[in-house]
């Protein structure tokens, strides 16, 4: 058991790169948690569209997260190694990503947003209006548009600075813009001291306001002439040119990331499509439980962060042994958190679902939904470590396979089996589904066991 608990210094150094994480997702996720409270006191309708919008955000959300995240591998090891010119080419090589991934979706949402959102609309229960759904959905994903390139500059910038260990600055950004969304949020939804009552519309408006924010805290900190924090930013803008050879790696590494990224995310709106069979009852008890399965699960999900950074860091700096040790034992670390933060969550399952103006259906559902997530909270603590420890010795391939191929060669032809071939209702599907996560826990073990990840690229790349 030695092997997996770490000593008095590990656990310091961990929680010195976590706990701003930390801080930054669970205020984050707290007001995602208040925002959809706010949107669920309108109506069922809204909540659905909005969530169907957000869902197709996610799409291009996490796309973006994937192709930064191959140039992100090089920016941790070459700060490990104290190259910063090659740190400034990896960012350079971020933003020409980023601004061709917000091409791309832009006019994809521009011109597909109906046909997009009416494929998750199906009256199985008869618990909603379905042209009022897609409205407030069509509505809200439309001016969801405008905070698109702030959000992909955001995601350069804290990446690159979290990457080279400073966690501290996109965790202060990200908490001034949080705050403003609910504070604006509630303004704009209900009207609130003068400001007109806009409904979904204000949602929109407020978190496009509040991305705008974070942007700018970030690039005024990063930038600042006497900040010497950040002093691996200095000269980004400079010149534009990067390496050829660097530019062909960083590729080679970012596109099976950024198809993972966008066929996960893909698959996770093909799932909740398939869902949607059963009707809205089930689409809104999802996004509930979903929002609320965020506040609990804060500290596994920041702690693939953790991952990616210490670990990263050890491969740069060619401490191969050191860094299985330190992946072996956060990884264990995290499953501990998984099973004590999933009992909690099964216990107060009842008690969240009660504060959504919503159908006893729907609260009910939700309430269900959150205990089966509880029960395979440290099932997703383990595959969260996983995905982030391939990934961190730059073997994308491997990570795609585990992660987006498992998601549709297993996941998504189980989902659409059990929807469309099946009477079960919504709640078996359900389950049936988490359950299939155990057989990608066998691959994840044995790949980890085999260590074909422990590789130093910034060596090769110097």
């Amino acid at each position: 058991m030695r092997k997996y608990i770490g000593s008095k210094s590990f656990y310091a150094m961990v929680f010195a790169v976590l706990i701003p994480i930390i801080v930054q997702n669970s205020i984050s996720n707290f007001v995602n948690l208040l925002d959809n409270l706010m949107v669920g006191a309108i109506g069922t309708e809204q909540m659905s569209g909005v969530a169907i919008a957000n869902q197709l955000m996610m799409v291009y959300n996490l796309s973006i997260f994937g192709g930064l995240s191959g140039a992100g591998i090089f920016t941790a090891q070459f700060f490990g190694s104290k190259n910063t010119d090659g740190v400034r080419e990896t960012v350079r090589i971020k933003l020409l990503i980023a601004a061709f991934l917000t091409a791309v979706f832009l006019v994809v949402f521009v011109f597909f947003s109906e046909d997009l959102i009416s494929l998750y609309l199906s009256d199985g229960d008869g618990a909603g209006d379905l042209e009022k759904t897609l409205a407030y959905g069509t509505d809200y994903l439309r001016i969801m548009l405008f905070g698109m390139l702030p959000f992909a500059l955001t995601n350069v910038y804290a990446g690159s600075v979290r990457e080279c260990g400073q966690t501290v600055l996109p965790m202060k950004a990200s908490v001034a813009a949080v705050l403003t969304n609910l504070c604006f949020n509630w303004l704009l939804i209900f009207g609130h001291l003068g400001f007109p009552a806009l409904g979904i519309k204000g949602a929109a408006y407020a978190t496009i306001l509040s991305r705008f924010l974070e942007t700018a805290i970030i690039l005024f900190a990063v930038h600042r002439n006497r900040n010497d924090a950040y002093g691996f930013m200095k000269g980004l803008y400079k010149h534009f040119r990067v390496r050829r050879k660097l530019l062909a790696n960083v590729l080679v590494k970012a596109m099976p990331l950024l198809c993972n990224e966008f066929l996960w995310s893909l698959g996770v709106a093909a799932t909740l499509q398939a869902y949607s069979i059963r009707g809205l009852a089930a689409v809104a008890a999802l996004n509930i439980s979903s929002t609320v399965y965020n506040i609990f699960n804060v500290i596994c999900m920041s702690m693939g962060s953790a991952v990616a950074i210490i670990v990263g860091q050890a491969l740069g700096a060619g401490d191969l042994d050191n860094a299985r040790d330190l992946a072996r034992k956060i990884i264990a670390f995290n499953v501990f958190w998984g099973v004590t933060i999933g009992v909690v969550m099964f216990v107060f399952a009842p008690l969240l679902p009660q504060l959504y103006n919503t159908t006893d259906t729907v609260r009910r559902l939700a309430c269900s939904f959150l205990r089966v997530s509880a029960c395979s909270m440290p099932v997703f603590a383990f595959l969260h470590c996983c995905y982030f420890t391939l990934r961190s010795g730059g073997k994308t391939i491997i990570t795609f396979i585990f992660d987006s191929g498992f998601m549709w060669v297993c996941t998504i032809p189980l989902v659409y089996a059990l929807t469309r071939f099946t009477a079960l209702s919504i709640l078996p599907v359900y389950i049936l589904v988490q359950l299939a996560d155990l057989i990608k826990c066998v691959v994840g073990y044995v790949m980890l066991k085999k260590g074909v990840w422990v590789h130093n690229m910034a060596a090769e790349n110097a």
